[in-house]
């Protein structure tokens, strides 16, 4: 009799690998919290599929899954701040160097750094996008409305991916739990159908796990960083346009010296008809002198 019960587990054991691998990838993906069963396999010692498949159901059933009980009431709040602000300052570039003095003091870097000038009313804008510790996203906000003369908009937005979170780590639990399973099955497998099909199961679990390891990984820094865009002008374009430090001025009266010499040199060439018939009458004074002066 065990020989026979021996002899039809043999039989049934690749669809049973099979049958159930499939059942538990479904259990896995729809109810994080269900038991995995791993498929039968007969070893060599004449026990039944039977007995080795209560022993490891009664062997699973006194081991909790672990992480997911645990991960909603361990993980705290997890928010994503991102903001917008646009103002008027008095001098772009001061600001600009206030704004960035801030941000390095509070350990926050720059994304994005433009310039654009405007045409019509011939003023520079900058547009800084940051990313800052969440812990210093309010006071760095507060230091750069601190700069601004008026405040043309100002939009902070907090979202809560708790939920997104704590089902992305749920799902990465389970899909390592089951990955350590599969490498069990694999120890054990012994026919070469067994040992693909298994590996075909890890290479698509391994997968899983790098994908959600990555969508996790982007949540930690989208809340560990806030973001903020922040776009800054002036409206008095004749100073941002020219300036006012001494270099500034040095060069502008050294350009009008140059241009005054200009002006006069090219209207001095201009005159030439006139020095010329100076230096005519001239000469013939001179010639008229010098004969009166010998006739004596």
């Amino acid at each position: 009799m065990p020989l026979i019960l021996t002899l039809g587990a043999c039989g049934n054991e690749k669809k049973t690998n099979a049958a159930e691998a499939e059942i538990v990838l479904q259990k896995e993906a729809g109810n994080s919290a269900k038991r995995f069963v791993p498929p039968v396999v007969v070893p060599d010692n004449g026990e039944s599929a039977d007995d080795i498949s209560s022993e490891e159901s009664a062997s699973d059933a006194a081991k909790p899954m672990a992480g997911n009980t645990s991960t909603a009431s361990n993980t705290d709040k997890k928010i994503i701040k991102e903001g917008v602000i646009r103002f008027e300052t008095g001098n772009v570039a001061d600001t600009r160097k206030e704004i960035l003095a801030s941000l390095k003091k509070m350990g926050g870097y720059v994304d994005n750094d433009s310039e654009t000038t405007d045409g019509d009313e011939n003023r520079k804008e900058y547009t800084l996008d940051i990313r800052i510790p969440a812990a210093n996203f309010d006071g760095f906000v507060s230091n750069v409305s601190a700069t601004a003369v008026k405040i043309d908009s100002r939009s902070i937005r907090a979202t809560d991916v708790t939920t997104q979170y704590i089902d992305n780590k749920t799902r990465l639990d389970n899909k390592k739990l089951l990955e350590a399973r599969y490498l069990d099955l694999l120890k054990k497998a012994t026919k070469i159908s067994d040992l693909l099909e298994i590996e075909n199961k890890l290479t698509e679990i391994r997968s899983d796990i790098e994908s959600t390891q990555s969508q996790l990984n982007y949540l930690n820094k989208q809340v560990a960083y806030s973001s903020l865009s922040i776009t800054f002008y002036t409206k008095q374009a004749e100073q941002v346009a020219s300036g006012n430090g001494f270099v500034y001025k040095l060069q502008k009266a050294l350009g009008n010296g140059v241009g005054t010499i200009e002006s006069i040199l090219f209207g001095i060439i201009a005159l030439w008809p006139l020095w010329l018939a100076v230096v005519i009458v001239y000469w013939l004074i001179r010639r008229w002198a010098k004969r009166n002066t010998l006739k004596e």
